[in-house]
C-alpha cells in the first residue's frame, strides 16, 4: 500500500474521534505486514485516564482479531474542526505499545494528506523497556 493512501485512511479515522474535552482529534491506520489496515480514532472518558489513543485503538482491534506481524502505522491529528497538523506524534504509552509488537524498523507515518514524514520506532523510540 502506498504511504499516502495510508495517511489518507488515517485522516478518515480521525473524522471519527471522540474528543470533547481535548478537542484535539486524531486518526491512525495501521498496515499489517500482510496488507490490512486497522484504523483507530482516539476516545476520550471524562475521567480521563479511561481515555485511548487513535494508535493504540488501531493496535488494539488489530491484535484482538489476531494480528501480530505489522509494517506501518499513519498518524494524524490536530485541533478538531480544523485540518491536522503537518506532524502529530505518538505518545510515549503509544511507542511502548508498538515496541511490543513491532521492531525498531517499523515506520511510522506522520503528517496529513498533502505532507508526511517517515520515521521508524527505533528513532522515536530509542532504548524502548522489553523484555
Amino acid at each position: 500500500m502506498e504511504h499516502k493512501e495510508l495517511m489518507r485512511l488515517a485522516c478518515e479515522a480521525r473524522e471519527k474521534a471522540y474528543a470533547p474535552y481535548s478537542h484535539f482529534a486524531v486518526g491512525a491506520a495501521l498496515l499489517t505486514k500482510d496488507g490490512k489496515v486497522y484504523t483507530g480514532c482516539n476516545i476520550e472518558n471524562a475521567a480521563y485516564s479511561p481515555t485511548n489513543c487513535a494508535e493504540r485503538t488501531a493496535f488494539f482491534k488489530a491484535v484482538s482479531e489476531g494480528e501480530r506481524e505489522f509494517a506501518a502505522i499513519a498518524v494524524t491529528g490536530g485541533p478538531a474542526g480544523k485540518a491536522p497538523a503537518e506532524k502529530c506524534t505518538p505518545c510515549g504509552v503509544c511507542r511502548q505499545v508498538m515496541a511490543e509488537f513491532c521492531g525498531d524498523d517499523f515506520l511510522i507515518l506522520l503528517g496529513n494528506a498533502e505532507t508526511l514524514t517517515i520515521h521508524s520506532l527505533g528513532d522515536l523510540l530509542p532504548h524502548s523497556f522489553s523484555l
